[in-house]
């Protein structure tokens, strides 16, 4: 795999003399931001009009987290402060048709947010499963624990970003639901028969299908792997 295949992140607000020489002459397809990226308006503006010079590509994939709740590179005092998945999930429970709608209308919020700033991605929606006695680290971020309303909340989030002309990324990838440790940190091992995660876990992947870009897990199914 070339390097032009590669998603990079970069170090700070600004890039690095170094990195602007290495950037220039790898060419990377794209390059995701991270907090220690996001600071104002203006410094994030810059800084992808930046790597956009070095690539000398206008249509440069650029890509954040912004799923809301916890997971949100862009905060107050410049950004608005957005709902975790969850929320969504619980108001499905109620009203569904209320729950895709406001999936829908917040998706396309954050949208605008980031076309402002000069993103084309944001990595959501997450389509972990909730599961019971599960590590954390997915937890609020998951619209709930069947597949069904799941994939449900997510096409709607997805089609609000597609909408608003972000592409979105599912993730992750066949399902991380079950981890009991944070992969950020060591690498989870799942036991579930593939019969089962195949009904669950991940069936949830399977009905978005057709979801144009998609972010893999770092676990190992027992059973697959």
């Amino acid at each position: 795999m070339g390097c032009n295949s590669i998603i990079f992140g970069c170090e700070s607000h600004r890039l690095t003399g170094w990195e602007k020489g290495f950037f220039s002459e790898i060419n990377p397809y794209g390059f995701i931001l991270f907090a220690r990226n996001c600071d104002t308006p203006e410094q994030i503006k810059n800084l992808i009009s930046e790597l956009r010079e070095l690539s000398g590509r206008d249509d440069l994939p650029v890509l954040v987290d912004q799923e809301g709740g916890r997971v949100a590179r862009l905060r107050p005092p410049h950004w608005r402060r957005t709902p975790p998945a969850a929320v969504f999930g619980k108001l499905y429970e109620t009203d569904q048709e209320k729950a895709l709608r406001a999936a829908y209308i917040n998706a396309c919020l954050i949208s605008h947010e980031l076309i402002e700033l000069g993103f084309t991605a944001d990595c959501a929606p997450v389509l972990d499963l909730t599961i019971p006695g599960a590590h954390e680290i997915v937890g609020d971020r998951s619209y709930g624990a069947t597949p069904e309303k799941v994939a449900a909340i997510g096409r709607s989030v997805s089609q609000g970003f597609l909408d608003s002309g972000i592409m979105p990324v599912v993730k992750h990838i066949p399902g991380h639901g079950r981890a009991m440790v944070d992969s950020h940190k060591e690498l989870p091992r799942v036991e579930t028969s593939k019969i089962e995660l195949a009904s669950s876990d991940f069936e949830a992947f399977k009905l978005m299908r057709d979801a144009p870009w998609g972010m893999t897990a770092h676990v190992i199914y027992e059973d697959i792997d």
